[in-house]
């Protein structure tokens, strides 16, 4: 979506390698996270985000996706107005990982 903050999947793998502090958000639906999924990331669908963001670290770093990043896009608008400023939107989701960092998931 146009004027999302965003991150690709390259940029991502560089700041992982670097240990880099950064949440993972999942926002994909229950039935999703069995087809692929990115170790340690926190699953909140997005349906659930009004209900659960006080969940999530506010300062922290949070990078969020889904299949191809339309919803995390939507979820990253949700939590930036409500004062989550480092959140940013995975481009392509977790298919676009899939594809170019780990091609062992599954992509659908």
């Amino acid at each position: 979506m146009f004027g999302v903050p965003s991150i690709t999947v390259e940029e991502l793998k560089e700041k992982q390698s670097r240990s880099e502090p950064i949440t993972l958000l999942d926002v994909r639906e229950p039935n999703e996270w069995a087809i692929s999924d990115l170790a340690g990331s926190v699953k909140i669908p997005l349906g659930s985000l009004p209900q659960r963001f006080s969940e999530l670290p506010a300062a922290d770093e949070i990078v969020v996706y889904c299949r191809s990043g339309a919803r995390s896009a939507q979820a990253v608008q949700f939590l930036r107005q409500r004062g989550f400023q480092n959140a940013s939107n995975l481009v392509g989701g977790i298919n676009r990982w899939a594809e170019v960092i780990d091609p062992t998931l599954r992509r659908y």
